[in-house]
């Protein structure tokens, strides 16, 4: 996907990006390729490949979920700020923190955000099991996203404890997530979460599966989760 393609493609979804946002990714792509020579980012380092599986994958979280509605969102494990910093640029207005347990990608991140001018962004080095317990972030955010870092029993143990009550969680998956989904019942509901919607669609170009599932917090979280770190992996709530 080149950069007009990817222009045009967004504009079609209702996603008009101003000459200053194409140039805000156009240095993403060229600041995540710099610092990947020093450091595991990503193995997606090809221009057309960067626009379409990292910038357009991340952004198709909007074509399902109102962004205009949103302030507050959590990213858990971004890495290299998948979804959240796409989204960021598409949507100024949001309010974004991001955390992740590798010190040095927090280190990309505050780099990332100074050079794109990115305003009301947070960095956290920390592990999501111990971000969820913190009183500062417990059940605060309008959203929570996660992009394929865990299966959804983990994922949503490690996410919903940080959406308030009325929020969203929004995980974004590639194949075989009714499976994950029909294991993680239980967990989502123990969680205080109900699934609200899963939307299927393949990426254009290379025509892969992605999925959007869509899950409301409709009650707190019980205080004991999320358990210790390491423990929602090893022992998932299924």
């Amino acid at each position: 996907m080149n950069v007009n393609e990817f222009h045009s493609m967004l504009e079609e979804k209702g996603i008009s990006l101003s000459p200053q946002q194409l140039t805000q990714f156009e240095r993403y792509y060229e600041l995540l390729v710099e610092w990947n020579e020093k450091m595991n980012l990503t193995a997606i380092t090809e221009k057309e490949d960067v626009y379409l599986k990292h910038f357009y994958d991340s952004i198709s979280a909007a074509f399902y979920v109102d962004f205009t509605q949103v302030t507050t969102l959590c990213d858990v494990g971004a890495g290299a700020g998948f979804p959240s910093i796409p989204l960021k640029i598409c949507y100024p207005h949001l309010h974004i923190s991001i955390v992740d347990s590798l010190n040095k990608r927090i280190t990309f991140l505050n780099h990332l955000s100074d050079e794109l001018g990115l305003e009301n962004t947070n960095f956290y080095h920390d592990r999501a099991e111990t971000f969820g317990k913190n009183k500062d972030h417990r059940e605060k955010y309008d959203m929570v996203t996660a992009r394929a870092v865990a299966r959804m029993s983990v994922l949503s143990e490690l996410c919903l404890p940080l959406v308030k009550k009325g929020g969203l969680f929004v995980a974004m998956k590639a194949s075989n997530v009714k499976e994950e989904l029909s294991n993680a019942k239980k967990a989502i509901g123990m969680l205080g979460g109900q699934t609200d919607k899963m939307y299927s669609f393949f990426l254009p170009e290379e025509e892969s599966e992605r999925n959007i599932v869509k899950i409301d917090k409709v009650k707190e979280t019980p205080n004991k989760y999320p358990r210790k770190p390491g423990t929602p992996n090893k022992l998932p709530l299924e």
